[in-house]
């Protein structure tokens, strides 16, 4: 933990006291990561499971379209999903900036079920004509709205529970989460592929997948309303406090987040975009790119992207945990300038034939993406004060997803068609990695200190006692 800022705390009106320091509620924590984390991976299945489908659900919901418009149609429905991302987030932030954190969450989840059980439910274009689609996308912005407070809340949430000194190392578990829920969803499919063939898939097949998640929403549904709100939510609602959150409007906040905390919000934008382009292009693009660009049979391209998938789980909370003891900057810049050297590279290697140079490109692509994703979660919800973090967390990220994370399967489908250029996506990569790099350059660093006000969190008393004696001992060595 930093030296100067502990003592800073010793020196504030009220002074940092060994009582204030928060001990963190170890079985209480455990349940905020699974709550947290089954959410992510509830939302990140269906995306998995909506990626490896795309050309079946081309045929199912646009038989009249040529294949790449079937393509083009289907990735526009799952970019239409993200512009109402933004709305969610200006709603269901303030809300639980306001409400807390664990209320909003509990929402969140079952609207997330819901959005992601009612597309199995859709007959297909073949029964009800042009409806079909419509009532896919109606699903899928249920879903988006809903997901638009998921994130910021979920990262909100273990942030304001985990110990300062941990905070990478737990904050990574969402995101394991997160490629989790992936890896099951796109396992799945690939599966049913396998087993079941085209003609099988097309005809009811596909709404297997979309099924599984109601279940899975009861199940986090109930995880979440076993919990507690955050240790640093409560700490800021004294009762005069609590009057003053539930009168104020979310305009005012939303407001406040714009006017005061512009340039976290940016910083937010930015590392959000280096995160989601990369991941968006890998898990939602990358399978349509190896069978309709490269030409691979859908078993191999669903293994390849797959192969990705299973390095960043495998690396993510070791990558996590090094962010506690280097710091999130640096984890951060190297991610971004690999990305920059080798994006373009990784693509020509993506479209050799054989199998060995495209599955070492995609294992390069896992590295790369885990080094965004591990430390994301602990760096977020440290740009932002308490009062307005779900609030301005939630809008940050999903203007950031909406506007370029989302899109990018769509763009970079088109780009590839209008340009016939194969290396468009590393292009796309590289100028993602340079707008991620700037947003390093500008970001303080945050590993191993308190959240921007709040006091220190450890995992025991003995740390605790320990803490705030190196408090004191430096407050009293600076100048006076």
């Amino acid at each position: 933990m930093r030296l100067h800022t502990l003592a800073s705390l010793i020196r504030r009106k009220p002074p940092l006291t060994e009582e204030s320091i928060t001990v963190v509620d170890q079985p209480m924590l455990k349940r905020a990561i699974s709550a947290a984390a089954l959410g992510n991976m509830m939302e990140w299945f269906d995306f998995g499971v909506y990626g490896y489908l795309a050309v079946t659900l081309g045929k199912v919901f646009y038989p009249e379209a040529s294949s790449s418009a079937q393509i083009l149609a289907t990735f526009a429905t799952f970019a239409a999903a993200f512009l109402v991302r933004p709305l969610g987030g200006f709603f269901f932030g303030p809300l639980g900036d306001r409400v807390g954190r664990q209320k909003v969450l509990a929402i969140t989840m079952i609207m997330m079920a819901a959005g992601t059980f009612a597309v199995g439910l859709i007959p297909s274009y073949a029964s009800i004509g042009i409806w079909a689609p419509i009532l896919l996308l109606c699903a899928r912005m249920v879903q988006g709205f809903s997901t638009g407070g998921e994130y910021g809340g979920a990262t909100t949430f273990i942030a304001e529970y985990s110990p300062d000194r941990r905070r990478g190392f737990l904050g990574s578990w969402l995101d394991f989460g997160t490629f989790i829920g992936y890896s099951l969803g796109s396992l799945l499919v690939t599966v049913l592929n396998g087993a079941l063939g085209e003609s099988a898939m097309v005809e009811w097949g596909w709404r297997i997948p979309f099924f599984i998640a109601g279940p899975m929403g009861i199940v986090g549904l109930y995880l979440r309303l076993k919990l507690e709100d955050t240790p640093a939510y409560r700490a800021q609602l004294d009762e005069h406090d609590a009057k003053v959150k539930q009168a104020e409007s979310a305009g005012r906040e939303i407001g406040t987040i714009f006017i005061r905390f512009w340039r976290p919000l940016l910083i937010c934008i930015g590392l959000v975009t280096l995160y989601n382009v990369t991941n968006y292009m890998i898990t939602a693009y990358l399978p349509t790119y190896f069978t309709d660009v490269i030409g691979r049979s859908q078993l191999s391209s669903d293994l390849m992207v797959l192969l990705s998938m299973v390095v960043v789980v495998l690396l993510i909370v070791g990558i996590g945990a090094l962010s506690d003891r280097v710091g999130r900057r640096p984890v951060f810049a190297f991610g971004a300038i690999a990305q920059i050297v080798v994006a373009v590279p990784l693509f020509y290697l993506l479209g050799l034939q054989g199998i060995w140079a495209p599955m070492l490109a995609c294992a390069v692509f896992g590295v790369i993406l885990a080094c965004f994703a591990a430390p994301t979660a602990s760096t977020l919800p440290a740009l932002f004060p308490t009062s307005v973090r779900y609030g301005a967390l939630s809008i940050g990220f999903n203007i950031a997803v909406s506007a370029f994370g989302g899109t990018t399967p769509l763009v970079t489908s088109a780009l590839v068609d209008v340009t016939d250029n194969n290396l468009v996506p590393g292009i796309l990569l590289v100028v993602s990695g340079l707008v991620g790099l700037v947003s390093v350059v500008f970001l303080k660093e945050s590993a191993g200190q308190p959240l921007t006000g709040s006091p220190p969190q450890v995992a025991d008393a003995d740390e605790a006692a320990a803490t705030y004696e190196v408090a004191r001992r430096e407050a009293e060595a600076l100048p006076a």
